[in-house]
């Protein structure tokens, strides 16, 4: 080990020790005297050179510079948080720096009041796992267990997190553990066994989870994981890319996970969520019951479906999927639509049996870091659709008894576009180019339209990626819809009703009802994505009315509020219905002196 330019201090041999697990060796350390906070080291492998420290808490000067040694006290003041309820979330996801104009943990903290006014409950943070360059997504991290000098110190990470605790907003981390970054990644220097060649991965050398030399892999993972509850306080993780975590040992290292995620919030509750391509349901279901423990997971059917439905776009990963009212209808009703079915995109069966997984289980959405950057110009949901369209589709997400996600601007219709961006240059930079271009190549309207995607290493294409959040007032309209939809999620008696019963009908080529019904109600849904629907006569058992009398009008997408025509009764004394054109409307019993 070398402390700046002083006499390098020899590590030791550790003795082979049990560490929460089957005994691991391999492992070096030594005692250097005096050593202070803010001190900079590296290690020196034989005649190899030197290198940063893999679990380095902090790069002050990034990947390739020295380790900085960190003191994790802090002045914490959320002794009375007791952490989210998985089951009543909403989750927003935001890039720490995109989402202001100076980029950073410190700025955060600054909107976090407005977030919680907003109505979300808890802030997804992509990748924060330091790497190289000036900016960039951060699914190219390299040191698990420092936090990205580009935003700010590791304290800044802790005050915002202790600030949004103060405002009952939960943190979680979106966290890699199914590859490292191509640059800055020094892992492979201190031993072979940290990847895989047994499997295959589309972003990077898999991880070595289940073969010799396994253990130590295992060991590091799962005690960064328990790092960002412990010293951090985050309140749980979201796991990229799961399916590529590749485990055949006898217990996953996601089980593994999951355990010294609940062990590490010491009483208080976190939250653990997944994102899996194949949709495999065991993923959210309890260890006892064969599953690996964790509690939400990302519904890619569910967008699919929603974008179609209001964009008509059908090409690739899309193709599969009809946007019809029976999909969203059964989107809402059992969650994944594929649920062991062949997936004629992937000439393969997708996903398994998900009924058993409670509602909140799974996360909806329609617009994510993904989705947006991959519509080639970062294009927003609002670009592609009529203003109707995208309100009545917000409406029946945020209203879904699933777990509703946002993406950072969406509640304002942000100008700004979401890019692909990753400051590599060189050989590294033209392969990154290339594979983007070879990616988006899957839609046929990017293929042969000629696009001039942006170059995700031009610095002018991350700033695009910036919001203006001052769009919150010159989008009022919007902000309004979406401020009102989860005040409405939040306080109405039966929408907020976690165990209310749900159930959907089609009435229309492109009109669907969905009825919630618990001990303290009913309110019916009816989204009509098409032209203006009249029915008469009405021969379907979700619209029949309580107590006989005509449905009253609870909230409605086209409000002028929220840039609509306005909405005249929806269910007319005759018994018949009326329902806008491209419009989500929600009803409810009318009130005991309220006799029309």
């Amino acid at each position: 080990m070398v402390i700046g330019g002083a006499r390098p201090v020899p590590l030791e041999p550790e003795p082979s020790l049990p560490r929460r697990g089957p005994r691991v060796d391999g492992w070096f350390s030594g005692l250097v005297a005096g050593l202070r906070a803010g001190a900079r080291y590296r290690f020196r492998l034989d005649d190899d050179g030197e290198f940063p420290d893999p679990a380095s808490r902090f790069q002050p000067e990034g990947p390739h510079g020295p380790s900085e040694v960190i003191d994790p006290r802090f002045g914490w003041t959320d002794g009375a948080w007791t952490g989210p309820a998985p089951e009543r979330q909403v989750i927003y996801e935001l890039h720490v720096g995109a989402y202001t104009a100076a980029g950073t943990y410190r700025a955060l903290i600054e909107q976090l009041d407005e977030l919680a006014r907003l109505g979300v409950t808890c802030l997804e943070l992509m990748p924060l796992a330091d790497f190289p360059g000036r900016f960039g997504w951060g699914y190219d991290g390299v040191n698990l267990f420092a936090p990205s000098r580009l935003y700010g110190r590791p304290d800044d990470l802790r005050a915002l997190v202790d600030a949004a605790h103060a405002r009952g907003l939960a943190v979680i981390l979106d966290v890699v553990y199914n590859h490292l970054g191509p640059d800055g990644n020094y892992l492979g220097a201190f031993a072979d066994e940290y990847v895989s060649e047994r499997y295959g991965n589309e972003w990077g050398e898999p991880l070595n989870f289940d073969g010799p030399g396994s253990q130590a892999v295992r060991e590091l993972f799962v005690t960064n994981a328990r790092y960002w509850i412990e010293e951090y306080h985050l309140d749980g993780l979201r796991l990229d890319a799961t399916q590529s975590m590749h485990d055949a040992s006898p217990t996953h290292v996601l089980v593994d996970i999951a355990r010294a995620v609940r062990e590490a919030g010491a009483g208080r509750r976190t939250l653990l969520v997944a994102e899996n391509e194949p949709q495999h349901a065991r993923f959210a279901r309890p260890i006892e019951r064969g599953g690996y423990g964790l509690d939400l997971m990302w519904n890619d059917d569910f967008h699919h479906a929603a974008r179609v439905a209001v964009t008509g776009h059908d090409e690739a990963y899309f193709t599969d999927y009809r946007g019809t009212p029976q999909e969203l209808v059964s989107a809402i009703r059992h969650g994944f639509l594929f649920q062991g079915q062949t997936y004629r995109w992937q000439k393969k069966r997708r996903g398994q049996r998900a009924r058993d997984l409670a509602p909140w289980q799974l996360v909806v959405y329609v617009q994510n870091h993904d989705q947006v950057a991959n519509s080639a110009r970062g294009e927003r949901l609002d670009r592609q659709t009529s203003p109707g369209r995208l309100r009545a589709i917000t409406a029946v997400t945020l209203l879904s008894p699933a777990t509703p996600m946002l993406f950072m601007g969406q509640e304002f219709a942000a100008s700004a576009p979401f890019l692909y961006f990753a400051d590599h240059h060189g050989e590294l930079g033209a392969s990154v180019r290339q594979g983007r271009h070879a990616f988006l190549a899957q839609f046929a309207s990017v293929a042969t339209g000629h696009h001039a995607l942006a170059d995700p290493a031009d610095e002018a294409t991350f700033a695009r990626c910036k919001l203006d959040l001052d769009e919150r007032t010159r989008h009022a309209e919007t902000y309004a819809l979406h401020r009102d939809l989860l005040r409405l999620r939040r306080e109405d008696a039966v929408l907020a009703d976690v165990e209310k019963r749900v159930d959907g009908a089609v009435l229309a080529d492109e009109a669907f009802c969905v009825r919630y019904s618990s001990r303290r109600g009913e309110r019916l849904l009816i989204c009509n994505l098409g032209r203006r629907l009249l029915l008469s006569p009405v021969p379907e058992p979700l619209l029949a009315p309580v107590d006989e009398r005509p449905w009253s009008l609870l909230w409605s997408s086209e409000a002028p509020t929220y840039g609509g025509r306005g909405t005249p009764a929806v269910e007319r004394e005759d018994g018949s219905f009326d329902v806008p054109a491209h419009a989500t409307v929600v009803l409810q019993p009318p009130a005991p002196e309220d006799t029309r």
